[in-house]
């Protein structure tokens, strides 16, 4: 990290060591009750390109990513579908503390770089202020034996699901989001130390809107 380890990123990430390296953090449980009408929350969906400086409470950041893609049934299918249940996208989760990647199954954060890459998620100024910035990343290593330009239209179509989720989450919580195809995806993916059967496709802003 740029300048170590303040306070209110120790707040949100409590697993995060002191010397700069990063720990797995384990989310609380999702809450899957309460929340606006799905009607209500429709009409309130829409994207914002202000954010305040700060952090989320561990407990939104658990709902938002359950919300966006967790488990959402014994057999461990999901919140958003994606073709032939191939589960290709992950989530990446950059925040001040550093990158992590949404590990799905065990609903945790898993460590992969101590560093705010939060700038470097997208093109626009404001996405270094948001909390948290969302990276969707399609592994076509999972996709079996989908033609290239289905693996494309597949893990596009995927991302959709995943990322209105999220608007429709910010909705019923009111957080201020906004999905993003400006992103400098070459740039990133080596940052993110991503394999050439990674492909980064969207990228989204997640916080609280300026007042």
């Amino acid at each position: 990290m740029r300048t170590g380890c303040v306070a209110a990123v120790l707040a949100l990430f409590p697993a995060l060591c002191l010397a700069g390296e990063l720990k797995a953090v384990a989310l609380p449980a999702p809450e899957t009750d309460g929340g606006k009408p799905l009607m209500q929350v429709l009409k309130e969906r829409k994207s914002a390109r202000e954010f305040e400086a700060g952090t989320l409470p561990m407990q939104v950041l658990s709902n938002l990513l359950w919300a966006a893609t967790g488990v959402n049934r014994a057999d461990g299918r999901r919140t958003a579908p994606t073709a032939s249940n191939r589960q290709e996208m992950d989530v990446y989760v950059a925040t001040a503390a550093g990158l992590y990647l949404y590990e799905v199954k065990g609903h945790r954060l898993e460590p992969v770089l101590a560093e705010d890459i939060r700038a470097a998620t997208g093109t626009q100024a404001y996405v270094r202020d948001a909390a948290v910035n969302l990276v969707y990343v399609a592994d076509f290593a999972r996709m079996g034996q989908s033609s290239p330009e289905n693996k494309v239209l597949y893990s596009a179509a995927d991302t959709g699901f995943i990322s209105q989720n999220v608007y429709l989450y910010c909705a019923s919580q009111g957080l201020a989001t906004v999905v993003r195809a400006s992103v400098d995806r070459e740039a990133l993916a080596k940052k993110m130390k991503l394999r050439p059967d990674q492909r980064i496709t969207l990228a989204q802003s997640v916080g609280y809107a300026t007042k």
